[in-house]
């Protein structure tokens, strides 16, 4: 637990590194000022000795006590023996110094007092914190490095994910934004280059029967293709907008509610004529869903015209409950998808080989199903259908 808390958090890391530093510190200094106090002690405690008073003899004709007396040196206090008691008091001498001249100190104290060695020994404690300390605000800084690179335009910048506490939590989610934002930005580049290139075929086209009717009443013919390249353009815009909002996460798409995928899905197959069909035991109350009605509905349509036109005719869709998935197949019986090519169909204005002449498809069909049901928490496929054709197959929770 408490490895875990360590590894995990920055602050843990930092507040224990200050806390030990502190706590050797006030160790040290506890330990230097005992022993100064206990040396001071034992120097200047009266300590009694034996004196023995000789004549010219070497005979002794007295006895006494020395006592140290602080700050005063000796006391010699002697009795002679003969009822006469003297003192006889000695000065403090000075202070040996070491071999060489200077003062005599303890072996442990400092040449400059208890101050200086606390100071010392706080520089010591620094010194031992400073590595770790550094270690923890190097990747801070690498962070910094990276976030500014990416911010002065080089989309591609990340940085190194090293360690399990805040700082590569937030480098994780910092790389993870930073790749969302470029694949956003180059897909609204592809989707800006694309578009601009689609608009061009529609437009030409319009000018080119505008200059071949030069002054004179347009035919029946000319108005019906004019008119069929403007829905062309139109439905290009509107698939343009919506893919860019969807693309936008925060974009508000719509009131989400309760949606029906049996009612759905049965008033689309009469627009086309295309067969409806429920799964045997399915209940009609597991074929709800939350989401938007108008985008679920727009998933159901482009496939179904999707199906129309690079089908063969025979177009069916299939509603069925998996567990807590409801699931809607629309088929065909087209010339199918390489598997190669199943997730590429998907991709904002891509097309088949040999099926970018078709009439009425933009490209950005398939690509809108995909980020429809994907903003409605669920996911597409395409499979191949028993007898030949394609299936497109959405799934949504419930």
């Amino acid at each position: 637990m408490l490895l875990n808390l360590y590894r995990r958090h920055l602050y843990v890391r930092i507040w224990l590194a200050v806390v030990a530093g502190v706590f050797i510190l006030t160790l040290t200094a506890n330990w230097i000022v005992r022993e100064a106090a206990e040396y001071e002690r034992e120097r200047l405690a009266p300590v009694p000795r034996d004196v023995v008073v000789l004549d010219d003899q070497d005979r002794p004709i007295g006895r006494g006590k020395a006592i140290r007396v602080p700050g005063q040196g000796l006391d010699f206090d002697v009795d002679l023996g003969d009822g006469r008691n003297i003192t006889l008091r000695v000065g403090p001498r000075p202070q040996m110094g070491p071999p060489g001249g200077g003062p005599g100190l303890a072996p442990w104290r400092s040449p400059f007092g208890l101050g200086w060695m606390v100071a010392l020994i706080g520089v010591a404690v620094a010194l031992g914190v400073y590595p770790i300390v550094r270690r923890l605000t190097k990747r801070l800084e690498g962070l910094q490095r990276g976030v500014q690179s990416w911010g002065e335009g080089d989309l591609s910048a990340r940085v190194v994910e090293e360690g399990q506490d805040e700082v590569a939590d937030l480098s994780k989610r910092f790389n993870l934004a930073a790749t969302r934002i470029e694949e956003l930005v180059r897909s609204h580049k592809s989707l800006l280059a694309n578009a601009s290139h689609e608009l061009r075929s529609p437009l030409a086209r319009i000018r080119m029967g505008l200059e071949l009717m030069g002054g004179e009443r347009p035919s029946e013919a000319a108005r019906e293709e004019i008119s069929r390249n403007i829905a062309e353009l139109d439905q290009l815009i509107d698939e343009i907008l919506l893919a860019s909002r969807l693309d936008a996460k925060e974009a508000d798409m719509g009131t989400v509610e309760t949606v029906d995928l049996t009612g759905l899905a049965a008033e689309e197959c009469a627009r086309v004529d295309a067969d409806l069909e429920v799964s045997e035991g399915t209940q009609s109350d597991v074929l709800t869903v939350r989401g938007v009605p108008r985008l679920l509905r727009r998933a159901i349509r482009n496939l179904l015209e999707n199906a129309r036109r690079y089908g063969a005719g025979e177009t069916s869709v299939e509603l069925a409950s998996r567990g807590n998935l409801a699931e809607i197949r629309v088929s065909d019986r087209g010339p199918g998808v390489p598997a190669a090519l199943r997730d590429r169909i998907f991709e904002p204005f891509y097309r088949l080989p040999g099926a970018s002449e078709r009439n009425g498809g933009v490209g950005l069909g398939l690509a809108l199903v995909k980020s429809i049901t994907e903003r409605h928490g669920g996911s597409v496929r395409c499979e191949d259908r028993p007898g030949g054709g394609a299936s497109f197959v959405i799934t949504l929770p419930h």
